[in-house]
């Protein structure tokens, strides 16, 4: 399978060595035939695309979504792990829908987050009807990362909104509003990302967390989804990869 990386920072590398290292163990080989930089080129069009199986994007916010549509344009399955642009994203579906293409989208594609996502809707579920514990959301990434709260604070939020019929959204801290779910968001040097949901009573507490120790996790994810979409058309999320 031949694979472009758009973006080639952080994730982009670690990708490329999720993919160096798992043709090192299986027969079957993954080759990296185009990488996409703004600091180093080349442009990504549908030309350069030729020959692409599927594409991995990380990148910005604001050039996710036409990085997104040249892929659909140029017929090429295209994995996104870029977060801050979910606004865009019914347009996106229409267009890939019109186009007969394939995207596929998530918040983070760590496997362990997405089963993290899972349990937090369960309970959340459970917590909602306990009018004595107070909910909140706390994420911690590393000072590079551009968006405030995290996608996957975000993804968490909005599954937790599903069961609190009484919230009408979430807001960053400080915030008093009792009908809204509080996230904190810290930026700390090194640190890959951290989420927790914690439910606090006078009594007692509750807490979920998800650590990512290395960048490993979210990159495994996306070449296993990427192995996922090759030969699908429509727009997926993890959930799909996972049977979730």
């Amino acid at each position: 399978m031949n694979i472009a990386l758009i973006g080639y920072g952080k994730m982009g590398k670690a990708i490329e060595e999720v993919i160096r290292n798992h043709n090192a163990l299986h027969v079957k080989h993954i080759l990296v035939v185009a990488k996409f930089s703004k600091s180093t080129g080349p442009t990504l069009n549908i030309e350069n695309l030729n020959g692409v199986d599927v594409a991995i994007e990380f990148t910005t916010p604001l050039t996710a979504v036409n990085n997104i549509k040249i892929c659909i344009d140029a017929g090429v399955p295209v994995i996104s792990g870029t977060t801050g642009w979910y606004d865009q994203l019914p347009e996106l579906v229409d267009y890939c829908k019109v186009k007969n293409g394939a995207f596929l989208h998530s918040a983070n594609f760590s496997i362990g987050v997405n089963i993290f996502f899972k349990i937090n809707s369960i309970l959340a579920e459970l917590m909602s009807t306990q009018s004595e514990y107070k909910v909140e959301i706390t994420e911690t990434h590393h000072t590079q990362k551009l968006d405030a709260p995290s996608g996957t604070a975000i993804k968490t939020a909005q599954l937790l909104l599903a069961s609190y019929k009484n919230k009408t959204g979430w807001k960053l801290t400080p915030t008093d509003a009792a009908d809204v779910i509080p996230i904190t968001a810290h930026r700390v040097t090194n640190i890959p990302g951290t989420h927790e949901v914690i439910y606090n009573s006078t009594a007692d507490e509750i807490k979920i967390v998800h650590t990512a120790h290395s960048r490993q996790g979210f990159a495994e994810g996306a070449l296993l989804a990427a192995q996922w979409i090759r030969d699908k058309k429509g727009a997926f999320t993890m959930n799909d990869v996972l049977g979730i």
